[in-house]
């Protein structure tokens, strides 16, 4: 259908793009790679926790807000009737933990630290738990969109839950670094 709206051959479209899920997240997953931008080129004086929660936190409201828009109901209805587009994101998910995680060690190498084997430990720790805690609110917030819930959980996460999730998850991230002898910041 893409290809002949464009009137181009399927062909000249699959040179773009690897896959028809590629295609359909293309441009709408700049989290992949800003979530470990966030932490590389974080702001002089600014942790590289406090600049992972900060990212992740934002995004979250940008997202939850842009999905929430009744021009985006298509998407959110393509990606629930899809496994293959879902499994997908779970992926995008995945790679971006992965770059995450690296950009936190390399953070916390950057600083004299006792034990690399805890610091890449804690670094995985931490990127896993902010994109699973992302994700658990993303997929809340489309289950309300799109009706799929009942009772209390159909009001889906607001700012407010946003907010004390990933506050919470800082502050564990902190006391398992301290446990861990990690200087985090």
């Amino acid at each position: 259908d893409i290809a002949t709206a464009a009137d181009v051959a399927v062909q000249t479209v699959f040179n773009h793009f690897d896959s028809k899920e590629a295609l359909f997240f293309d441009g709408r997953t700049p989290w992949v790679e800003g979530i470990a931008a966030a932490v590389t080129a974080r702001p002089h004086g600014t942790g590289p926790l406090a600049a992972l929660r900060d990212y992740v936190e934002s995004d979250l409201h940008q997202l939850l807000e842009q999905e929430a828009q009744p021009e985006h109901r298509s998407y959110l209805e393509a990606l629930a009737q899809s496994t293959s587009l879902q499994e997908r994101e779970r992926t995008l998910v995945e790679e971006a933990g992965g770059r995450v995680a690296a950009a936190l060690a390399s953070a916390l190498a950057a600083t004299e630290q006792p034990d690399s084997a805890s610091v890449d430990l804690l670094s995985r720790l931490a990127a896993d738990l902010f994109l699973v805690a992302g994700r658990v609110l993303v997929l809340a917030n489309r289950r309300r969109v799109l009706g799929t819930e009942r009772g209390a959980a159909a009001r889906g996460p607001g700012h407010a839950t946003t907010a004390a999730t990933l506050g919470m998850l800082e502050d564990g991230v902190r006391r398992l670094a301290r446990q861990l002898d990690v200087r985090i910041d």
